[in-house]
């Protein structure tokens, strides 16, 4: 039997326009409280420690899987089950975003890591709805690009946070910034008024064990114990040093001499441009070679690129060397990262969309929330440019775990 190659173009529908607009809602608040809230706060004074252990305010994006059962046991309204805590989530996400810049950083420190952790919480529930309903949407012939698509968009997303937000804090209070920046939540929570809800998989759980239990037993039942914790330490590790190593690219910038404008106009739009033609490339790649062998083509640029950051370390200020470095990292990493989130759509059973993909997805922000919160100590202690050497090796123990579960040959 001849197999018809499909033209990669022939995938663009309705479908992955939908993971245009639902992606950059996902991504934004994140870039929020990495970019935008890590330059207000290293402005109003807060040292290299204290902005490190702010990452500890992202701890929902690791815990999600325990609340994710409830998003898919419960719905409510007439949007239903997904599209009803969609709209909840990023309406609230609008709200709290804004009210977040009311704040004083010298006064009201301890409110400020409160309302970022609500914020992080709401983000998180949004994510675990988000990813679910795209799992749904989308065949399993779709997932590379649409997964892809949604991490572009995700990545643009942070263009708004980290370039435009930071060049408008050069002009204006902080106060409207905040406010500006959570405006951008209004074209996803449009998006979610007038999409349908997905096809289930079969009847939604009963009951709240149902929704707790057999997720959990349905991925371990799946390989075997031994396989699923492969998997599980594969999602860990994966990325983990490209986590650790842009933690703090922003006080990084501002630490070598750049100003506020150069960092949004130079090392921002770059990387937007950068990650906008990883996205692209690495869906249309992933439709011809598939998701296997993109983990480990795309999983090396991605390690390669945390190098970029020691020579930066190491030859000091220049914005020519600086828009070539972060535009390869985000090159690499949205190649690494649509990759990996074909990945985990792939290995999540489509009958546990929500509290599968919350799993992995939660295991995936460990680094992010609890090891990233180590970062400025670390920094303290070694220099930015052993810290980059530092993330380049911890970038490693993921790829090594390709042949197991990730082979070359299997399609």
């Amino acid at each position: 039997m001849t197999t018809i190659a499909i033209p990669w173009h022939s995938y663009l529908n309705r479908r992955m326009l939908i993971c245009v607009f639902l992606g950059f809602s996902s991504g934004l608040p994140l870039f929020i409280l990495l970019s935008l809230m890590q330059a207000w706060l290293a402005k109003s004074g807060l040292n290299v420690k204290a902005l490190g252990l702010f990452a500890l305010v992202m701890f929902p994006y690791t815990w999600k899987f325990l609340w994710s059962p409830l998003m898919d046991r419960f719905s409510f309204g007439s949007l239903g089950r997904r599209r009803g805590w969609m709209a909840l989530t990023q309406g609230l996400l609008f709200i709290g975003i804004g009210c977040m810049g009311l704040l004083d950083p010298i006064t009201q420190l301890p409110l400020i890591a409160f309302m970022a952790s609500v914020v992080a919480f709401l983000s998180a529930s949004q994510d675990i709805v988000i990813d679910a309903y795209r799992r749904e949407i989308l065949p399993d012939n779709e997932q590379g690009l649409g997964g892809a698509i949604h991490v572009n968009a995700y990545k643009v997303a942070g263009m708004v946070p980290g370039a435009l937000s930071l060049i408008l804090a050069d002009l204006m209070a902080w106060q409207p910034v905040f406010w500006i920046t959570a405006a951008f939540m209004l074209p996803g929570l449009l998006c979610t008024f007038v999409i349908n809800e997905p096809k289930v998989y079969g009847a939604p759980p009963k009951n709240i064990r149902e929704a707790v239990v057999l997720p959990f037993r349905e991925f371990i039942a799946r390989d075997g114990w031994k396989k699923a914790l492969l998997v599980l330490g594969f999602i860990f590790l994966y990325k983990l040093g490209d986590s650790m190593a842009t933690a703090l690219a922003t006080k990084f910038y501002i630490d070598l001499g750049f100003s506020m404008t150069q960092i949004g106009a130079i090392a921002k739009t770059t990387g937007f441009w950068a990650s906008i033609a990883g996205g692209i490339i690495g869906g249309v790649w992933m439709i011809r070679m598939g998701i296997n062998r993109g983990l480990w083509i795309f999983g090396v640029v991605q390690a390669v690129a945390i190098l970029g950051f020691a020579w930066l370390a190491h030859a000091g200020t220049s914005t020519i060397l600086l828009a070539a470095v972060i535009g390869f990292e985000a090159f690499g990493v949205g190649l690494g990262t649509a990759a990996f989130v074909a990945y985990i759509a792939k290995t999540t059973d489509p009958r546990y969309t929500a509290t599968q993909y919350a799993l992995f997805t939660s295991l995936a922000a460990v680094p992010r929330t609890f090891i990233n919160s180590s970062v400025g100590f670390i920094v303290a202690q070694t220099g930015w440019f052993n810290f980059f050497i530092i993330c380049f090796i911890l970038a490693l123990p993921g790829m090594l775990l390709l042949p197991k579960v990730a082979p070359w040959n299997e399609k």
